[in-house]
């Protein structure tokens, strides 16, 4: 089993930035990249961004594209998601997963969340 912590989330106004990390305890065979998800109250959980490990391959949610950036530091097993140009609509909980490609699989193993919320 994996450990993931998230953290980074918090109150901002909208067109605000908040920087999320999401590090894992250890890197998992077979799981070579990492994605965040994020919840919205009454909504499922749905995809934001995801990146691989080695290669640094990015994919993203449409609904963020241009605003997020996804990158990582393979030193420290930590993955950040930078969150620009903000809108009240991304409020939500933030998690993190790790999946064999930026399409998945994902895995069972997920964070605890980082609650972002964004007012108008």
């Amino acid at each position: 089993q994996v450990h993931l912590v998230e953290s980074g989330g918090g109150l901002v106004q909208a067109g605000g930035s908040l920087r999320l990390s999401c590090t894992a305890s250890r890197r998992t065979s077979g799981r070579y990249a990492m994605g965040w998800f994020r919840q919205a109250p009454g909504k499922e959980r749905e995809f934001a961004a995801a990146i691989t490990w080695s290669t640094g391959i990015t994919r993203y949610a449409d609904s963020v594209k241009g605003r997020f950036t996804i990158s990582r530091d393979n030193a420290k097993n930590t993955v950040y998601l930078q969150m620009n140009s903000l809108k009240p609509e991304d409020t939500a909980v933030y998690y993190c997963t790790l999946g064999v490609t930026t399409t998945g699989p994902w895995g069972d193993d997920w964070g605890q969340g980082t609650q972002v919320t964004v007012s108008s």
